[in-house]
């Protein structure tokens, strides 16, 4: 299957060097189309593929066609590659927002995945859900899927709007979890630790709830009650937390994610 990745960021870069490593892809079939001049020079670097400025000589060999742009850049990449598509490609887009129906109607074409990764896809440690049109064969969802877990865990959704919701969590997730790494850091400094280790106290504290969490089947809020004594120390930054209303403004804020999401999709 010959796969043309459709920009050269953080994500297209991760899926041609997932792919390639877990050997479900080879050099020799894998394209990427950057129109940055610098861009497709530092990817060339990477012997990660064919590199290609224009879509004249990719478009039409591809398979399987990855949109990786900005949501923003979506009208013009589809002006763009619209003379060169066919019926009987497949496409998985990336891009925030954007809705089946759009690239459908923007490029002609009905076989269409649309999926949101996150960043920790670049070691492997990515959250993807994805959902696709009803053109889609089983056959060719599952090859999909298979490239995407080569960058960590996937769900598949019925709802298309569950996609909207899933950039909301989990792809804008992981700036939330460092937002609150952060003032925990900076919150350790001001205690009177040094940089390195407020990073190390914070970072392994982080890691190590996550894998207590993962090992058992105890709920946050249980974990959260075991490790709060009466009168404590953990007490006293609930009662803080509960006060602030720090709980609402995150799901507020997650909210706010989910709306600009929605907002993208209008175009």
């Amino acid at each position: 299957m010959n796969i043309l990745i459709i920009g050269g960021g953080n994500m297209g870069g991760t899926y041609a060097q997932s792919f390639l490593r877990s050997h479900i892809a080879s050099k020799e079939a894998m394209m990427i189309l950057e129109r940055s001049p610098e861009k497709a020079e530092e990817l060339s670097k990477k012997d990660i593929g064919q590199v290609f400025g224009t879509p004249e000589g990719c478009i039409g060999k591809a398979d399987l066609i990855i949109l990786a742009v900005k949501p923003q850049d979506s009208a013009t990449l589809f002006e763009t590659i619209r003379p060169f598509v066919h019926p009987q490609q497949v496409f998985l887009s990336i891009m925030a927002g954007v809705k089946i129906s759009t690239i459908s109607d923007s490029l002609g074409i009905q076989k269409i995945i649309r999926a949101m990764p996150n960043l920790p896809a670049q070691i492997g440690m990515g959250m993807t859900a994805f959902t696709a049109s009803n053109e889609v064969t089983r056959i060719e969802l599952i090859t999909v899927q298979n490239l995407l877990n080569t960058t960590g865990k996937t769900v598949y959704v019925e709802k298309e709007s569950a996609i909207d919701a899933a950039t909301a969590i989990s792809g804008s997730g992981p700036a939330y979890v460092w937002f609150f790494m952060n003032a925990m850091m900076e919150a350790a400094k001001g205690m009177g630790f040094n940089n390195s280790e407020a990073e190390l106290l914070v970072s392994q504290t982080f890691a190590g709830a996550i894998e207590l969490y993962q090992a058992t089947n105890v709920s946050c809020e249980e974990w959260i009650s075991r490790v709060s004594s009466k009168g404590g120390t953990t007490e006293a930054a609930m009662q803080t937390y509960r006060e602030n209303a720090v709980h609402d403004d995150i799901i507020a804020g997650a909210v706010s994610a989910l709306r600009r999401a929605e907002e993208l999709g209008k175009g």
